[in-house]
């Protein structure tokens, strides 16, 4: 008995247009000819597939295959592939005019020169102080990296010698391999190993590169870090990688950054925060200080009655953002300090204090002098 269409597409009966594009472009890449060389069973197999998405994509003769259970034509006996052009219906999916991209197995098309390789790209760590990151600075990062040959001005070939054509695959930088198959003459196409894809051979390379165009040295390069750049994140500076092998384009550095921390300043997100230490009668009566951002300097008005933990907010002095739309704040903690090391006079005047607010305290070191005097 004749397989299922849908079942050999695995779709069901209600299956889309692009349900059946989808089933129909996964098992022709693993059944396709040029993806199993001698293989007769994957061969029977894509011609199965490409007759059952052939017939269930055309509206008419789904609806043919619908009502009889045959493809139209299939009926008398006759060769069910007779008049169904398989190679189109690859090239559909497959070539180069496909939404899906160019053939993974090569298709007759034009000749493109591969060129010279791109270069690999770097990464670096830059350690940058905690303002630089907040504000924005410019920085220099040395990396160890491939730049051009000066002597062979990366071409790779000796002072008064040129590169020559690649005999191999005739300057292309590819070579290719025809076979025959049921779609008709597929061609596979591969990296030249001769030339590695430049297109060209080095006869009389340059004495300082061996003919790749390039040496290994060690390299500075200035780094704009945009204002707001926080702890781990990763800049892209194009086109400072290490250069390609004779003339390749250079790839991209990447470079990874580790900020300082600050004495005074943490940061959540786009705030500062930082912690203020006041004097017990600071906190009490209040006070007016001058005080200093990353980049300013604000009055600050600590009101009387001010408790451990309060918080006072600096409005858009805190962390540029990104996106550019303004700047966070500074959040000022209040850490309100126990005095230490108090005089007797400080002690007595505290005392005179606990009394009329009724608080009780401990005896201070002077009374008790006092009662040892008097006994």
């Amino acid at each position: 008995m004749a397989a299922d269409f849908y079942e050999l597409l695995g779709v069901g009966r209600d299956a889309t247009e692009d349900d059946l594009k989808k089933a129909f472009r996964k098992l022709a890449r693993q059944y396709h000819p040029d993806a199993n060389p001698d293989d007769a069973d994957a061969e029977a197999r894509f011609k199965e597939i490409a007759l059952a998405y052939e017939t269930l994509s055309d509206p008419q003769k789904r609806a043919h295959y619908d009502r009889f259970g045959t493809a139209p034509g299939a009926a008398g006996g006759g060769d069910p592939f007779s008049g169904m052009n398989l190679n189109d219906i690859f090239d559909a999916f497959f070539g180069g005019a496909s939404p899906f991209g160019g053939s993974p197995f090569g298709t007759a098309g034009g000749r493109t020169r591969t060129g010279p390789q791109r270069g690999a790209d770097l990464e670096a760590v830059l350690t940058l102080d905690f303002e630089d990151a907040v504000l924005g600075a410019d920085a220099e990062v040395t990396v160890r990296t491939a730049t051009v040959c000066e002597p062979c001005d990366g071409r790779g070939a000796a002072e008064g010698s040129q590169p020559i054509t690649c005999g191999t695959c005739d300057g292309i930088g590819q070579v290719q391999r025809v076979r025959q198959s049921i779609l008709g003459q597929m061609v596979t196409r591969t990296v030249c190993d001769t030339c590695s894809g430049s297109g060209e051979v080095i006869a009389d390379p340059c004495r300082e590169c061996g003919g790749d165009g390039r040496v290994v040295g060690e390299r500075d390069y200035t780094v704009t870090v945009p204002a707001g750049v926080g702890q781990g994140s990763t800049l892209r500076v194009a086109r400072r990688g290490a250069v390609g092998p004779r003339g390749g384009p250079p790839g991209d550095l990447y470079v990874h950054i580790d900020v300082q921390p600050h004495p005074r300043f943490q940061r959540d997100g786009d705030n500062l925060v930082d912690r203020l230490h006041l004097t017990m009668v600071q906190a009490a009566l209040g006070v007016n200080i001058k005080y200093e951002t990353l980049d300013s300097v604000e009055e600050l008005d600590i009101p009387a009655g001010t408790q451990s933990g309060d918080v006072f907010r600096i409005r858009g002095r805190g962390v540029p953002r990104l996106e550019g739309r303004g700047r966070g704040d500074v959040l000022v903690q209040a850490m309100v300090e126990t005095p230490t090391g108090l005089s007797d006079d400080e002690i007595d005047l505290l005392h005179q204090l606990a009394e009329l607010r009724g608080e009780e305290v401990a005896p201070t070191t002077r009374k008790r002098r006092r009662e040892a005097r008097r006994r």
